[in-house]
């Protein structure tokens, strides 16, 4: 088996790439940062995982082009891609929001979803039990914090898309499901002051922060047989958050 991961060059994305490892899976890896690379492809070799990374940008179209065909010059097929790029990409206020912020959110959050997903479908084809998994988050509930509306909007993108795609590629018996994760205790956080995320256990029913793996764990659950019969399904994972 192969997976994708997308940006797994730390948080989730790094986790996952363990976990999917561990499973069994070949893991290749596409990001951008050359130190995480290299903690992650460590932490891989370690762990006696095959793992490959490829250098790109998931929000450039010709770069995420390029490094597909790469691909598919190794591998003549994938069974999971993992779209795990994305952020919150800063924040502000929608009334001074500049239109180069909102298309760069758009574009973390959305397009790289877009651009990888079409690269990647004729190696999907011919996967085993092919499926694509895709990042959600509580924020398209509730509209997310102050200054986050465009992470808001461009994750209810990807959840719309998503959907749709489930529906495109069932045909070809591609599965497709998303993952929503609440807090989670990553460096998707690192700019945000600690005191204020350690606030937020307050709103979470089990009092507590997410863990990487609590995330990763799901992802390969869905990726898995157990989940052969789930398609165009969001899983929440935020200890509780949604309905508190």
């Amino acid at each position: 088996m192969r997976a994708v991961i997308t940006g797994a060059t730390g948080g989730i994305g790094g986790k996952t790439a363990e976990v999917l490892g561990l499973a069994g899976y070949e893991v290749i890896i596409t990001g951008i940062d050359e130190a995480g690379r290299d903690a992650v492809m460590g932490n891989l070799e370690r762990l006696g995982v095959k793992a490959h990374f490829y250098f790109c940008d998931a929000t450039d179209e010709r770069q995420v082009n390029d490094t597909f065909a790469k691909i598919a010059q190794e591998f003549d097929s994938i069974d999971l891609l993992v779209n795990n790029v994305g952020g919150l990409g800063g924040r502000q206020r929608v009334s001074e929001m500049e239109t180069a912020f909102m298309r760069k959110v758009m574009a973390l959050n959305f397009d790289s979803v877009f651009f990888n997903t079409r690269a990647a479908l004729p190696l999907l084809k011919k996967g085993e039990r092919p499926s694509i998994i895709n990042f959600s988050t509580i924020a398209v509930v509730n509209g997310g914090g102050i200054g986050a509306s465009a992470y808001a909007a461009s994750k209810g993108a990807v959840q719309s898309y998503s959907r749709a795609l489930a529906k495109d590629l069932a045909e070809f018996g591609i599965r497709v499901n998303m993952v929503s994760p609440g807090t989670i205790d990553t460096p998707f956080h690192a700019n945000t002051d600690r005191a204020l995320v350690e606030s937020w256990k307050d709103n979470i029913l089990m009092k507590r922060l997410g863990e990487p793996r609590e995330v990763a764990d799901v992802i390969a659950f869905l990726a898995s047989e157990k989940a052969s019969f789930l398609t165009g399904e969001v899983i929440q994972i935020n200890g509780g958050q949604a309905f508190i």
